[in-house]
């Protein structure tokens, strides 16, 4: 039997979360270490996973499949295409980032709120969540791939309500009031919209009598398997809700802001550029794959929805005061820019959407990332309170420019590739829709620049007169995230090589091609 390297890339940082809550109260630094070493060989796994990947072979590959529960048929069945093994790298990829950024971020405070706190804790369950979301870009059992969709939302609930932002202008009461309210409400909506998905499996089980991806593609291509155009419709829904409240996409996304304003800035990455991804990353394998019918007579819709997403978003990013909600707001309009991308129907729409999916990952952490160093020097979230940084912390101000510049996709960083090729894939199908989509372009370099002018710039308030630099921890998590950047922005050839032919697979799926371009005859 071969090794199971997609089983142990997962395993690792599962083992990693037990030894970690193991380690004594008292020997917190022993628990960083610890976590940041399974997260660092778990990367070294995903290394090797790419390294075996062939980009022109079969769809799945490293695939295992073993029998888990037999009376209902569902199978622990794993494999990775080009689009699922990208997704899994980045998820390796920026777990150390967010341990090394969040070294200090879970240590006992002189409060009552200290007992909240447990270092242990706090990197234990960043490992659960990195164990949960990498298998779940693997499984190809939809049983298995709900379970794990489901299971992920205990460990972040803990993560925003239990290790909220320090930087809080409020009472230590209030703040505990609104990490709590915060919590509460990421869970129930991503719980609901899981319910109604696992309707929506059950009703898939008893159509197809199978949960695995493989078995119902077979079927489809055989004949065996027909859905009924009412069935595949209300199927294709019950999924997509999920779905789109994961992503998330409006007008599900009202749980992110608060999310991402009450987590430590770690966890904030973690929610947006690491488990939010499943929800797009699902609507490729399994809505598009398993319901291409109802995926196509859903497209109209779920575009607009994309569209006001892209702009919604985008304007009140612009009007935000705090920091911390500018950032979640401008994610929502980019989760529209993916979704657009993906049901635009077009290889370069969906190429350019899996693109997006990692490198928006990359650019929201390194922006993130930053700007919770600057929060924390300064212990405010609000705009106001900053200005002139660049005067007394000039490498951190110029890392928080470069982010900031990724995040409104300026040519030569990675995002401009992804939203490129987005806006291509839509102006060939739906030129209206591409139209309305580049105003969020337009909207993004106004936020960015607006927030970086209003921090950075400008005489140098007397709270920030003595804030200190980007230390060498910091620059370790920023400078590697800023290079990634600068590397696919000039030569995204490593990303598009290995998602391109699933994307083709994709488009297979739903029977559909790129709209040929209207020439008009020489005369």
């Amino acid at each position: 039997m071969s090794f199971p390297l997609l089983t142990a890339t997962a395993a690792l940082p599962a083992i990693g979360a037990i030894a970690t809550a193991a380690v004594p109260a008292a020997r917190r630094t022993t628990a960083k270490w610890l976590a940041l070493l399974f997260s660092l060989a778990t990367l070294v796994l995903a290394g090797i996973a790419l390294a075996r990947f062939e980009p022109g072979g079969a769809r799945y590959q490293l695939t295992e499949s073993h029998a888990w529960i037999k009376d209902f048929g569902v199978r622990y069945e794993l494999g990775v295409d080009g689009i699922g093994l990208a997704l899994m790298a980045l998820t390796a990829l920026l777990i150390p980032f967010v341990i090394l950024a969040g070294w200090h971020d879970a240590d006992p405070l002189e409060t009552k709120s200290s007992r909240w706190r447990p270092t242990q804790g706090f990197f234990a369950l960043i490992l659960m969540v990195e164990a949960m979301v990498i298998l779940s870009f693997e499984a190809t059992d939809v049983f298995l791939f709900y379970i794990l969709f489901e299971a992920m939302l205990i460990p972040m609930y803990f993560l925003i309500g239990g290790f909220g932002d320090r930087a809080h202008t409020g009472s230590d009461e209030n703040a505990a009031a609104q990490r709590s309210y915060a919590a509460v409400k990421f869970l129930l909506y991503n719980l609901v919209g899981g319910l109604i998905m696992l309707a929506a499996v059950i009703g898939l089980y008893v159509v197809a009598g199978t949960f695995s991806l493989s078995e119902i593609a077979e079927a489809r291509a055989s004949g065996s398997l027909s859905m009924a155009t009412s069935t595949e419709r209300w199927l294709f829904l019950g999924f997509f809700f999920a779905f789109a409240v994961k992503a998330p996409l409006w007008p599900l996304h009202t749980w992110l802001p608060n999310a991402m304003g009450e987590a430590t800035s770690p966890v904030a990455v973690l929610i947006t550029a690491v488990v939010d991804k499943v929800g797009t990353f699902a609507m490729l394998r399994f809505c598009l794959q398993l319901f291409p019918e109802a995926s196509k007579w859903a497209t109209p819709v779920i575009v607009v929805l994309a569209l006001i997403s892209i702009v919604y978003g985008a304007l009140l990013a612009v009007g935000q005061r705090d920091i911390k909600r500018l950032i979640a707001y401008a994610s929502i309009s980019h989760f529209g820019f993916i979704i657009l991308g993906i049901f635009a129907m077009t290889s370069q729409g969906q190429s350019g959407a899996t693109l997006y999916m990692v490198n928006h990952g990359i650019s929201t952490a390194a922006l993130m990332l930053v700007a919770g160093f600057l929060i924390t020097r300064r212990g405010s979230r609000l705009i106001a309170d900053y200005g002139g940084v660049q005067k007394v912390a000039p490498v951190l101000a110029g890392t928080f420019l470069i982010g900031g510049l990724a995040t409104l996709s300026l040519p030569g960083l990675a995002p401009f590739v992804s939203e490129f090729l987005v806006l291509v894939g839509t102006f060939s199908a739906y030129p209206a829709a591409g139209i309305v989509a580049t105003t969020g372009i337009v909207l993004a370099a106004l936020y960015v620049l607006v927030l970086y002018q209003r921090t950075m710039t400008g005489p140098v308030k007397a709270e920030v007169q003595g804030m200190a630099d980007l230390k060498v921890r910091e620059l370790a998590v920023v400078l590697p995230l800023i290079a990634l950047l600068l590397f696919l922005g000039v030569y995204p050839k490593p990303l598009t090589e290995i998602v391109n032919p699933a994307v083709q697979h994709t488009m297979s799926d739903v029977q559909k091609k790129d709209p040929q371009p209207e020439v008009e005859a020489a005369k």
